[in-house]
């Protein structure tokens, strides 16, 4: 039993069983044992690979994007160019790299990372070598000026609920004790109006998932880009309606069981997009697109050539490897989703339809 397992049943056996959302922020939060608190857990020697670690291709491209709906704004001085969970700056590095020719947007640009890892920020520090990063633990505390986001796999890592059908009510998924191991459970039925929408679509014994955490920030982004200005894109997996158990755990690039070693396994749900989209108003939305057509759009198969120019041997096919997983529809392409964010009455940023 690892030492948050030992805290979180102590806890359980004297306050009841706990909600999915609460054992996710533990988990992957707790300032002592948490998973991202306490380790970077990026890349082939980590538990998982993003697109921006796979190809330099993913930053570029997503930094040009940002950078046209700048210009297609009029340009606009100073903004904020944020990311939301930023890894190990990867992306952000290549971003700024590729955007260094745009007139005048590094001049304008006001870079913030909105990050709560101790461990994350100082690799992200090494990673951009620049000084003139400042992070933020909150979107809410991102300076109040127009706003060009970035969030690359980052709402799938947000506490969720689950809750099951049950007649006209919902029973909630919780964690709770099995003899000295944790369990998933269920709570007693009960109406829950937040999800009366949903009776039409669901059948006894489904499970819709929300999170609250994801809806929240995706309304202050929202409201920031309608007030002032800018654009968001939000990359993840999922899709436009929540529907299903999705939870799941990835340890050593493997799926895990999610209770077996709390705090040791990085803990994940499918996006539900239309709840993003819907909560970010007054600020429109793109349709969702699969990322792999987003970057074909971009331009990615003519900067894929363009870099396999000065490659050859085990680099060549390495290269393409990676410019498959972007795109293939049996990889990230379709598994993996565009949602962008605009004031009302602007078109939507590259790549994205209205």
């Amino acid at each position: 039993m690892t030492p948050l397992a030992a805290q979180l049943a102590t806890q359980i056996a004297a306050t009841g069983p706990m909600s999915l959302g609460d054992y996710m922020a533990a988990c992957l939060m707790h300032p002592e044992h948490g998973y991202y608190a306490s380790r970077d857990p990026f890349g082939a020697g980590g538990d998982f690979v993003t697109a921006p670690e796979i190809s330099q291709m993913f930053g570029e491209l997503v930094g040009l994007c940002l950078a046209q709906c700048w210009l297609d704004q009029g340009a606009p001085a100073p903004f904020v160019l944020a990311e939301l969970g930023p890894g190990r700056g990867t992306l952000m590095a290549d971003l700024l790299r590729a955007t260094r020719a745009v007139p005048g947007f590094h001049d304008a640009l006001r870079l913030h990372l909105v990050e709560t890892s101790p461990v994350l920020r100082t690799a992200q520090a090494a990673t951009l070598g620049r000084g003139d990063v400042a992070w933020c633990d909150r979107v809410e505390d991102l300076p109040d000026m127009p706003l060009y986001l970035v969030a690359n796999e980052f709402f799938d890592a947000l506490p969720i609920r689950q809750f099951q059908r049950s007649g006209t009510g919902w029973r909630e998924r919780v964690v709770g004790l099995e003899g000295d191991g944790l369990s998933l459970g269920i709570g007693p039925e009960a109406p829950r109006p937040e999800l009366d929408h949903r009776l039409g679509d669901t059948s006894e014994g489904d499970i819709v998932e929300t999170c609250a955490p994801g809806t929240v920030i995706a309304a202050e982004i929202g409201t920031r880009i309608a007030d002032r200005g800018g654009a968001a894109l939000i990359v993840d997996y999922g899709d436009w309606h929540a529907l299903g158990d999705t939870f799941q755990a990835v340890a050593g690039h493997a799926h895990t069981d999610p209770l077996a070693a709390p705090g040791m396994a990085d803990l994940t749900a499918h996006v539900d997009f239309e709840a993003l989209a819907l909560a970010a108003t007054p600020a429109a939305y793109s349709r969702l697109c699969p990322q792999g057509t987003f970057l074909a759009r971009l331009g990615i198969g003519a900067r894929a050539e363009a870099l396999a120019q000065g490659l050859s041997g085990g680099a060549l096919d390495s290269h393409m490897a990676a410019f498959r997983r972007l795109t293939g529809a049996d990889e990230m392409g379709t598994l993996f989703k565009v949602l962008s964010l605009m004031p009302p009455g602007a078109a939507p940023p590259p790549g994205l339809d209205p």
